[in-house]
């Protein structure tokens, strides 16, 4: 069974502007595909409504065998907190709070013991490379840093599936090499990625890439060859 179905989805907007337009495609458990597209594609309401984070108007989408309407609202809340991991291009950090307090956050709405939430994220932060700025405020640190920051909060409930919606957009070269060093290291541990992009470097990290244009599919492809990145981060 696919962890993502999505079958003739489509959303239009109230001013019936179509967004997306008989979208369908499956992802297995463990994948990383890249959804690629430019500006205004529809790749990242695609993203939003994988993610719960908005609905389509047709179509059929399952998550782990389950639409949205077969979860309840506290469901959908708990699948997002504790199956889903998102990064995004903006950070969403809170920017007067410490790396630590920011990896956190999640961990408030999930069943983990109190005891246990520090050493939780610690660990996430360790995996990005980030031990040396656990208690600095997140307003203090490079753009990198921060996008490093949101990859481990995204990594904190050790999520099936990671959304990372331009996670190299707001980055240099140097830095999006090493975020994307970080997502290719998750995927080989298990987690399942789902990459939206403009870039043609960026997708080709992926195993796959969706190519999207205007809410229709163009292509669905596997990556023949991959960008490499290194196995260690510079702080």
């Amino acid at each position: 069974m696919a962890l993502i179905e999505v079958k003739n989805v489509e959303k239009i907007y109230p001013d019936g502007t179509p967004a997306l337009q008989g979208v369908s495609f499956t992802v297995s458990e463990g994948e990383f595909v890249a959804v690629m597209g430019p500006s205004g594609s529809g790749k990242s309401t695609l993203l939003h409504i994988m993610g719960f984070l908005d609905s389509h108007t047709s179509g059929i989408y399952r998550f782990d065998g389950k639409t949205i309407n077969d979860y309840s609202k506290e469901e959908i809340a708990h699948v997002r907190n504790k199956k889903m991991g998102f990064i995004f291009q903006m950070f969403n950090l809170l920017s007067r709070t410490t790396v630590l307090e920011n990896v956190k956050l999640p961990l408030l709405y999930s069943d983990v013991k109190e005891s246990l939430r520090d050493k939780r994220a610690l660990k996430a932060i360790e995996s990005v490379g980030l031990s040396h700025r656990v208690n600095y405020d997140s307003f203090k640190l490079s753009g990198g840093e921060k996008q490093r920051v949101a990859i481990a909060r995204a990594l904190v409930n050790n999520p099936q599936v990671i959304f990372a919606d331009e996670p190299t957009g707001n980055l240099d070269s140097k830095s999006g090499k090493m975020v994307m060093e970080i997502i290719q290291k998750l995927n080989g541990e298990g987690h399942t990625v789902l990459l939206i992009t403009h870039e043609t470097y960026t997708a080709e990290h992926a195993k796959r890439i969706i190519r999207i244009h205007d809410g229709k599919i163009e292509s669905d492809k596997m990556v023949n060859h991959r960008h490499r990145t290194r196995d260690h981060f510079t702080k």
